[in-house]
């Protein structure tokens, strides 16, 4: 498909896709002038700028701000850039960007003109549809409708009035079709006094069909009665044909008369719309084309009783608009809106029925400044219900448009394609009206109805009424304030706010394990990182990357990452003087833009758009890998290198989105490398290189050496050194590898005093050296005393074996008188010499003699 500006009547209209369009006009000027052009910029998914360049290529001065600013849905913008004398080559440029399969709004641009323009050679005839009746006019008029002009015109023709039709700025008349279902709608009357509404049907204007032909329908009659739905509640019917609001401190459903609230409660104020007969006082409805005013006058929405449906409108690329108008939001009295704290919300129920690509906006405008899209819906969408929170006390004025297809087209062939709201809710809204009523905090000092403002952080008992803070580590609950149930805790690891508004963490956590505490301090991971990843390439090759800050803690619950589009003449700084209301910065936790580098399409920066949130909520810090519904799967990143557990940080955001109902959630690991100092590396998975596999969790690892535990007595060992003059000296030495940071020093080394090996060897070599001379002088003593003994012993058996007649011969001692003398000799068996050694000895202790007895062979005559 060939991308290019389209004319589409009086505007013309940019490119779809994600191709980068120029339209260029080169004009020469005698004097130095202006251009100036109206537009409609309503889509930052599609760059658009104006800038203008020399015969020689080069950028002029008088463009240094090319980046046309948005505009509000449906009105139109005016720029304005002088022009020098000389030759001047315009150029409005658009590039889309497609991050998905849905078209972005194209860019529209009419009403181009150029002052100082040298001459012309000639005039231009007017185009067909438009025609001059002088000669050197400025511009063409526009042929009305019912006639048409062909090229060069001096007048329009008009069309046979019962046959043939066309629109304005036609070329030619087209034959009128029969009447259709498409060609009417009904409308339902006011109640009347019985109770009664009446059911009206009308021609969609200009009727362009014939009721005359055979198969053309015709208009059913109007006037049948039906009975009125109830009032609204809050609101009550005294007897006439209207609904009437409750008066202050009471209520009704709708079906009773108000009734004030009993004492100890306040009415629950805000707007409920369910029943659709009228119109509510602050809603009001219209049709807008972006082309011309075909559809001015005409009801966008139509009242039928149990919903309000779109209409009928002009043509099918007409925006059908819905406006609900509040002056404010506030909390109720029992308590105080504290800083980002829901103040109110509003919810409603639509279907969607449609055959084409039809789209539902629902657009929010806060003190009439500029009107964003929050959400949208194209095509079949069954009946469900959609939420938007309000954090803000201002002005509001929510919008609904829907449009059939924003193809651009004259007919209504989606007539059929229509959206129904059944119900629509703002809670807390200012001047509301109440259907019911709730408890609230009553004064020590009061009684009765008075109700007065809980502190911030304090919810209501129940049973006595009284204000009373919630317990440290939780926070309030931010839908409702009563009893000790609104006090939710903080998840693990966090903290609450002073207000009990939010929990959040100080960078600080603490953990067992086996035995061990781990402590962590991530406070200097605590400013903002960031993470670039890609690059990704659109269907049409245009490069692009994904963008990410990350605030690990943020500032005591206040969230400090900021993610900015940079198309606009707008600045952070600009920002942060007092426009809190500007859409194109987020604040967040963690928040994501994609960046569109300068090389891409030509662009003299970088672009950064389409910035979202993705973690507005702090949920907890823990060691595991699961927490309220998020789960980190162990392989979404690589197996860590040590024993050391990751800390895992948990957010959420709030806002939910279509593909997103229960909002999007993230978690960040972190990882001790002590390999990556200071900041450290942010990386996502290698299975989702957008950091999400389904666009609703996102994962992110960092990994730093900030990310280790503090060091503690169990992260290094003792080494004893040798022991020099009568000293040692103990070092201390870090477990290696190291995986801790912080925490505490290496102890300084020790020297303590000890007895030197040199003396202790002289010591043992003395004992020895003596031991040895005294075991050497035993022996020899024993030795010698053994010999004598063997001696003796000899002498004594060498007698036993003389002649019996002779005696043995004197030896040391011989037989006394009074002695026996014995005939047998005892022989002792021969002993080994440590027997020896042990008999000698033990003889020496006794009697310090051996006694030998022997037997004589004489008779005893002798």
């Amino acid at each position: 498909m060939h991308s290019s500006w389209v004319p589409r009547g009086n505007y013309i209209e940019s490119n779809r896709d994600d191709c980068t369009v120029s339209l260029i006009y080169a004009v020469h000027l005698k004097k130095s002038g202006n251009v100036f052009f109206e537009y409609q910029y309503v889509d930052n998914n599609i760059f658009f700028e104006f800038f203008i360049q020399n015969d020689q290529c080069q950028e002029m001065d008088t463009t240094a701000d090319k980046w046309v600013k948005l505009t509000d849905s449906g009105e139109w913008g005016s720029h304005s850039v002088m022009l020098k004398s000389g030759p001047n080559i315009l150029y409005w440029r658009t590039t889309g960007i497609l991050m998905g399969s849905k078209a972005v709004k194209p860019v529209l641009v009419k009403n181009i003109t150029i002052e100082g323009v040298a001459y012309t050679s000639e005039c231009f005839p007017c185009k067909p549809g438009t025609f001059s009746n002088k000669p050197g006019s400025f511009n063409c008029q526009v042929c009305p409708r019912n006639t048409y002009s062909e090229k060069g015109a001096k007048e329009c023709i008009k069309c046979a009035e019962d046959s043939q039709f066309s629109e304005e700025g036609s070329g030619e008349c087209l034959e009128r079709p029969p009447c259709t279902t498409k060609d009417y709608f009904q409308i339902h009357t006011p109640c009347d006094e019985d109770g009664k509404t009446q059911i009206m049907y009308k021609w969609i204007e200009p009727k362009i069909c014939r009721e005359d032909l055979t198969d053309a329908l015709r208009l059913p009659p109007s006037g049948e009665k039906k009975d009125c739905p109830p009032c609204n509640p809050g609101f009550y019917n005294n007897g006439s044909s209207s609904c009437h609001p409750c008066p202050p401190g009471t209520f009704s459903d709708g079906t009773k008369e108000c009734r004030p609230c009993p004492a100890g409660t306040e009415p629950a104020l805000g707007f409920e719309y369910k029943w659709w007969n009228v119109l509510p006082g602050n809603m009001k409805t219209s049709c807008f084309n972006v082309g011309n005013s075909k559809c001015d006058g005409m009801n966008g929405w139509e009242v039928a009783g149990d919903h309000i449906q779109s209409g009928a409108g002009g043509s099918d690329n007409d925006y059908l608009i819905l406006n609900l108008h509040i002056p404010g939001f506030k909390p109720p009295t029992s308590m105080t809106g504290a800083m980002g704290s829901e103040l109110g919300r509003i919810t409603f129920v639509f279907e969607t029925l449609c055959s084409a690509d039809c789209v539902l906006y629902f657009m929010v405008d806060i003190n009439r400044k500029s009107t964003n899209v929050v959400e949208s819906w194209g095509g079949t969408k069954e009946k469900q219900a959609y939420t938007h929170i309000i954090f803000k006390n201002a002005t509001f004025t929510f919008t609904w448009a829907f449009q059939r297809t924003n193809q651009g087209q004259d007919n209504r062939r989606f007539i059929n394609d229509m959206v129904k709201i059944y119900s629509i809710t703002a809670t807390n809204a200012v001047d509301g009206v109440a259907s019911s009523c709730r408890a609230c905090a009553l004064g020590s000092e009061q009684s009765g109805s008075s109700c007065v403002p809980c502190p911030p952080g304090d919810y209501i008992e129940k049973k006595t009424n009284q204000c009373k803070e919630c317990p440290p580590d939780t926070y309030l609950s931010i839908h409702q304030v009563y009893g000790k149930e609104a006090c939710i805790p903080c998840g693990p690891g966090s903290r609450s706010t002073r207000d009990h508004s939010a929990c959040y963490s100080d960078c600080f956590f603490y953990h067992e394990k086996e035995n061990q505490s781990l402590h962590y301090d991530f406070s200097n991971l605590s400013s903002v990182g960031s993470l670039m990843n890609g690059p990704s390439f659109t269907s049409k090759g245009t490069r692009y990357f994904h963008f990410f800050n990350i605030s690990l803690c943020g500032h005591e619950g206040e969230k400090t990452a900021l993610c900015t589009n940079n198309i606009t003449d707008f600045t952070v700084k600009d920002v942060v003087a007092g426009s809190d209301d500007y859409t194109n910065l987020v604040g967040a936790f963690v928040c994501q833009s994609t960046i569109i580098p300068s090389e891409s399409k030509g662009f003299r920066a970088a672009l950064s758009s389409q910035s979202i949130i993705l973690a507005d909520t702090f949920l907890g810090v823990t060691i595991e890998t699961t927490l309220q519904n998020i789960n980190i799967k162990e392989d979404m990143f690589p197996v860590p290198p040590s024993q050391i557990p990751d800390v895992h940080f948990f957010y959420k955001s709030s806002a939910t989105t279509t593909s997103c109902v229960n909002g999007r959630s993230t978690a960040v690991k972190m990882r001790c490398n002590p390999t990556k100092p200071g900041a450290g590396v942010i990386s996502v998975p290698s299975k989702c290189p957008a950091g999400t596999c389904d666009g609703c969790t996102f994962y992110f690892l960092w990994e730093s050496a900030e990310a280790c535990p503090l060091c503690t007595e169990h992260d290094f060992h003792e080494i004893e050194g040798a022991c020099k003059r009568g000293f040692q000296e103990t070092l201390y030495v870090w477990n290696e590898p190291k995986w801790c940071i912080k925490g505490i020093s290496l102890p300084e080394k020790k020297l303590s005093t000890c007895e030197t090996v040199d003396f202790w060897l002289k010591v043992g070599a003395g004992v020895g050296a003596f031991t040895a001379v005294l075991l050497v002088a035993l022996t020899c003593y024993f030795w010698k005393k053994n010999q004598k003994l063997e001696y003796k012993y000899s002498k004594l058996v060498m007698s036993t074996n003389a002649k019996e007649c002779e005696l043995p011969a004197a030896d040391s001692c011989a037989i006394m008188e009074g002695e026996d003398n014995e005939e047998e000799v005892v022989y002792s068996n021969k002993q080994s010499l440590l027997g020896k050694l042990k008999s000698l000895a033990t003889k020496e202790k006794e009697d310090h003699f051996e006694s030998v007895q022997l037997k004589s062979s004489r008779s005893p005559n002798i």
